[in-house]
């Protein structure tokens, strides 16, 4: 992303202005910018230049000053983000500093960000899966909260354009209820998963083992190439930053593709503080920035706004953005603004070893491991009675490495050799699960609170609910049941459930609907009460699925631009 125009200064009206740079807004960013809008991007955060800004993509373990671990300093500057498990030396710079960024918790919430320009899409999971019509119409076929305004059918041309230019690469299985997409080539599964694969195939009915559908680069088309985008080299240093290109981030192709047309203007170091209302024509104008770095105040003007700063994010800029019209926060006339929030849970499964295959090994580092899609409460023959909704697996297996020596009390030579030799293999399964939607599950804006910048913290007041913890019990045993079955020795099972929010895929505060009575947008991610405002980030979920969401935030927002256009057009907007 050499090259990206920053904004000038002097300049203060565009067409179209995104507030975030991360996974949604910069594929709103994309699609405006090749639209022919000018559009400014305001990022929260600091500027990261694709490639450039990646200060640890080529280090190994020795090579950094704390052997990849934190300082004292970092971890307490740091200590909401470690609640994830993933921030360490390699990439905490990536992730937030919480006592810049502070939040209140009236209960546990596990608020993981990233704030630079590109956001999560650097160090996301990859993970990239569809939706189907079971889990559209799940909430209208449950009674659950309210229907979603959308089908999958409706939807899968999104999902079709979003995939074939980000590349995913994965398996076609033929399944309804996680249906096929346009897929580069898989990559493979090693031995033991092959084997594990059989087995479970052979003695469970209904469970699939494949490879995870993730968006790398295995086979680069010409699209992809232009963008200066490489195949992936098996690195496995993805979180760092990837200097090929190889995994999809805003910075690698989003952000670049905009940036091509010309259009594309972006304001780093930008705390919004609100969005400008005009009462009259009962559009928002534009939007009041505070620069992070000397705190002066801007306003930027546009004809149309999209809200891609994060679910709990876009919900506080709209709560904080009040007026005669409306005092509980822009397009609130539901009060379901900020209620409503969802995640995955995990850190539920089972790990196990396994004795042979010691003559087989693998090459490479595999940029992801097994899936396995959901099997229960699809059909009357596989509902389960306890819970409602369904969970897939994540999971991964390999042989251990020199660092098993850690722990055995030997020494000599002998020993130390033996180290220099594959160890044993293992495999661990990890559930990702449904979280239902519950009003009560909210956020709001403290009242005596603030940031550095005077803006009001947010409150997080949200937990796992029944169905989930039971769900987790099924997670669990179903796991150690397919290791058991599979032939694993030591099986052991965890659960270790966190917060809200260390799924790190908050969803849902501000939801779409048919009715504006019990929804703050419509179908098209469009504001009820304010047309020429948008969300795509995941605010608009209804429900959670137990897929990992980004790829249908990015469908929904290709879609919502292209509605944005249609209304033109039409004269709506």
């Amino acid at each position: 992303m050499q090259g990206l125009q920053i904004i000038d200064k002097t300049a203060n009206r565009f067409d179209a202005i995104v507030i975030g740079s991360g996974m949604s807004g910069g594929w709103a960013a994309k699609e405006l910018c090749e639209q022919g809008f000018k559009t400014l991007v305001l990022e929260k955060g600091r500027l990261v230049n694709h490639v450039r800004d990646y200060p640890t993509m080529n280090q190994e373990p020795w090579q950094m000053d704390h052997r990849g671990g934190l300082t004292p300093d970092q971890v307490s500057r740091q200590h909401i983000q470690i609640r994830s498990g993933f921030v360490g030396e390699s990439g905490h710079h990536f992730f937030t500093d919480d006592i810049d960024n502070p939040y209140q918790e009236d209960r546990r919430f596990d608020w993981i960000r990233g704030n630079q320009t590109g956001g999560r899409s650097l160090t996301w999971g990859r993970h990239t899966y569809r939706w189907s019509d079971l889990d559209f119409s799940a909430n209208a076929r449950e009674g659950i909260a309210i229907d979603w305004p959308v089908r999958y059918q409706e939807l899968a041309p999104w999902y079709s354009y979003v995939e074939k230019f980000i590349g995913i690469c994965g398996e076609k299985l033929g399944l309804a209820h996680v249906p096929d997409g346009e897929f580069l080539k898989p990559f493979d599964l090693n031995c033991l998963e092959q084997e594990f694969k059989k087995k479970v195939a052979q003695k469970l009915d209904g469970r699939i083992v494949t490879i995870g559908r993730v968006a790398h680069l295995t086979e680069p088309q010409p699209w992809h190439l232009a963008l200066g985008r490489g195949k992936c080299q098996t690195r496995n240093k993805c979180s760092r930053g990837c200097p090929f290109g190889a995994y999809f981030s805003s910075n690698a192709a989003t952000l670049p593709a905009a940036n091509l047309t010309g259009n594309l203007s972006v304001r780093p170091d930008s705390i919004v503080h609100s969005l400008l209302f005009d009462q009259k024509t009962q559009q928002v104008t534009g939007v009041r920035v505070i620069d992070s770095t000397d705190h002066t105040e801007h306003e930027y003007f546009a004809k149309i706004v999209f809200m891609c700063a994060s679910a709990p994010a876009s919900a506080q800029i709209m709560l904080h953005s009040v007026s005669d019209r409306f005092p509980d926060g822009l397009g609130n006339d539901s009060g379901e603004l900020g209620h409503n929030i969802m995640d995955h849970h995990y850190h539920v499964g089972a790990m196990g070893e396994y004795e042979g295959l010691e003559d087989q090994y693998y090459t490479g580092k595999r940029p992801t491991g097994i899936y396995i899609p959901k099997y229960v409460n699809l059909d009357p023959k596989s509902n389960h009675s306890d819970f409602l909704r369904g969970f897939g697996y994540q999971g991964d297996s390999g042989r251990a490495g020199w660092g098993r020596g850690n722990d055995l009390p030997e020494v000599g030579a002998d020993f130390k050799e033996s180290l220099f030799k594959p160890g044993g293999w293992k495999m661990s399964l990890m559930g990702f699960g449904e979280v239902l939607p519950d009003h009560k599950n909210r956020m709001y804006l403290s009242k005596d609170r603030v940031d550095k910048w005077g803006i009001p913290q947010i409150v997080f007041d949200a937990s796992h609910g029944e169905n989930e913890m039971k769900m987790r019990g099924k997670i669990k045993t179903d796991a150690m049941e397919m290791l058991e079955i599979s032939g694993f020795k030591n099986i052991i099972g965890f659960d270790h459930i966190g917060g809200l929010g260390n799924g790190v895929h908050e969803m849902g505060t501000a939801r779409m609907g048919h009715d504006p009575k019990s929804s703050v947008l419509n179908k098209w991610n469009q504001v009820h009460a304010v047309k020429n405002l948008y969300v795509t980030d995941g605010s608009f979920m209804v429900s959670s699925n137990c897929v990992n969401p980004s790829l249908t935030y990015m469908a929904f927002t290709a879609r919502a631009v292209d509605h944005v256009v249609k209304e033109i057009k039409k004269g709506n907007l």
